[in-house]
């Protein structure tokens, strides 16, 4: 044993399995635990299966499992947010407010209340310290093709320091092969895909349990002219061009959405294409903004290949970027994400 605690987020699943037997062939000393975000049986992700999943995970490899209620946090800040900025014509991304509140506040705060040295989660993502600048760094995972970097951007100096990110350096293939070593009966376990909150993928009707109204409003061109009636705002989101529900003799996509008007602009997909984005509530992962406009790439969706930008900070904390290239779709309530090579620079909350 090295004699560092480590609390690790379990869901049930392999990676947070995998991640506990790695952290404990390193000699840390690991408990687990799982928020309780949704109540009931909601929510695949903290349902009375998954905790039971993840028990046994924790039994098998000799530790201590706990589980923390945070219901309300959870509802607070992440569906009553998510319900909001749909409400208001944008299309947000719950899982990076998850992390923010929930798996890196909330849990985060209560490892280190608990005595714990570290967290560590399946994310996958690595972090490493940078001799030359004396902080901690943000990178993305060694197989790209699953790296987490992008809903991780928010992260902190003093989160990155008592963050353990183990699965990061291995592919999914590696990840199952180190759980059947450990006999995990999870090791084949699918992954999820689907907004945790929102098993079935319908979150128009999650939105109308929760409470939002849909106000049909018309469908127009960007001339102004009205082309038909759409549902309401929510169900629908910018570079969308089906379902729509309209016929005009040929293929259209959302445009715009006009919370004001009640809107949805309509027209050809090289009308979706911009080059230059503003964003709001930046992080960088550093902690300073760099004083003048710096080269990067970036991406604006979770699955998109970043491309070359040039990133600038605004005097009110905001930040301009400017692509290269026009990019497809830029969606407000979206994150834009910076990158300079595998570090993660930064990002915020497209505008």
């Amino acid at each position: 044993m090295n004699g560092k605690k480590v609390l690790v987020a379990m869901s049930g699943g392999v990676d947070s399995s995998a991640a506990a037997v790695l952290l404990r062939e390193r000699g840390y000393d690991c408990d687990g635990a799982m928020l309780k975000l949704l109540p009931g049986d909601d929510s695949k992700c903290c349902s009375a299966e998954a905790a039971e999943e993840a028990r046994a995970v924790a039994v098998r490899l000799g530790m201590r499992f706990y589980v923390f209620n945070e219901t309300e946090r959870f509802r607070r800040d992440v569906t009553a947010r998510f319900v909001a900025e749909y409400c208001a014509g944008r299309t947000p991304n719950p899982c990076i407010d998850c992390n923010r509140c929930l798996k890196f506040g909330a849990l985060m705060d209560k490892a280190l209340t608990l005595g714990y040295d570290y967290l560590a989660t399946g994310h996958y993502a690595r972090v490493a310290w940078d001799e030359k600048t004396g902080k901690y760094t943000l990178l993305r995972c060694a197989d790209r093709g699953k790296d987490q970097s992008y809903v991780l951007y928010q992260l902190t100096q003093r989160q990155l320091a008592h963050l353990l990110l183990p699965v990061g350096d291995f592919d999914k293939p590696a990840i199952r092969e180190q759980a059947r070593r450990a006999g995990l009966r999870n090791a084949d376990k699918a992954d999820s895909q689907d907004i945790c909150f929102v098993p079935d993928g319908d979150y128009v009707g999650f939105l109308q349990r929760s409470g939002a109204e849909l106000m049909p409003g018309d469908f127009v061109d960007e001339s102004g002219a009205v082309l038909g009636r759409h549902r309401g705002l929510p169900c629908y989101t910018i570079g969308q061009g089906k379902g729509l529900g309209i016929s005009l003799g040929r293929r259209v996509y959302v445009l715009n959405k006009d919370p004001s008007a009640n809107t949805v602009t309509l027209g050809d997909n090289d009308r979706l294409y911009r080059r230059t984005l503003t964003a709001c509530a930046v992080n960088w992962i550093s902690g300073e903004a760099p004083a003048a406009p710096i080269r990067c790439t970036a991406k604006t969706r979770y699955s998109q290949i970043d491309t070359p930008a040039t990133a600038t900070p605004l005097p009110d904390g905001r930040l301009r970027l400017d692509f290269d290239e026009p990019q497809r779709a830029i969606t407000a309530g979206q994150a834009a994400v910076l990158y300079d090579g595998d570090a993660v620079l930064g990002g915020g909350t497209i505008e």
